[in-house]
């Protein structure tokens, strides 16, 4: 099961900045974000995978996602995907260009990214965390599949 705040946000309020202003994202996606907190409970109390697809912009939100999986007895595994501000404004641009009615495809500015770039938090060494290499098999191992199960599915 995937959970996207985000895809949430535009399907219950349109795209940031063309269909509610640009300032109010937060105060729309925090009931989102408690809706999904509550389904990510139910979900893992029923014994299923589930993929958290969330920014987790800094350390006290990443925890806090952490404890409401543990809660739930799901083994968490945060995946950090790094790149630089080159790479992400590269793939933002052409985002950017993709259909205007994909859920992630809200137009993002340089500016935007600088903004949230700058309250970004890098997981540290003592915050557990996978860092994404460029291979999926790295995060199935993790995740504990091994190769086989990848190339049956």
């Amino acid at each position: 099961m995937r959970l996207c705040p985000d895809e949430r946000v535009w399907r219950t309020h349109g795209h940031y900045g063309r269909d509610f202003p640009r300032g109010e994202y937060k105060v729309r996606e925090r009931p989102i974000l408690e809706e999904i907190a509550a389904e990510l409970r139910t979900a893992l109390a029923a014994g299923r995978d589930v993929v958290m697809d969330h920014g987790f912009w800094t350390a006290d939100e990443r925890q806090e996602w952490r404890r409401i999986g543990e809660q739930a007895g799901a083994a968490v595994t945060l995946v950090y995907l790094p790149a630089t501000h080159d790479e992400l404004w590269e793939r933002i641009e052409d985002r950017n260009q993709q259909t205007y009615d994909d859920p992630n495809s809200m137009y993002f500015s340089e500016d935007d990214l600088r903004r949230h770039a700058g309250r970004f938090e890098e997981p540290q060494a003592d915050e557990p965390h996978l860092v994404y290499d460029g291979h999926s098999a790295t995060v199935l191992r993790a995740l504990g599949y091994d190769d086989t199960q990848e190339s049956a599915r």
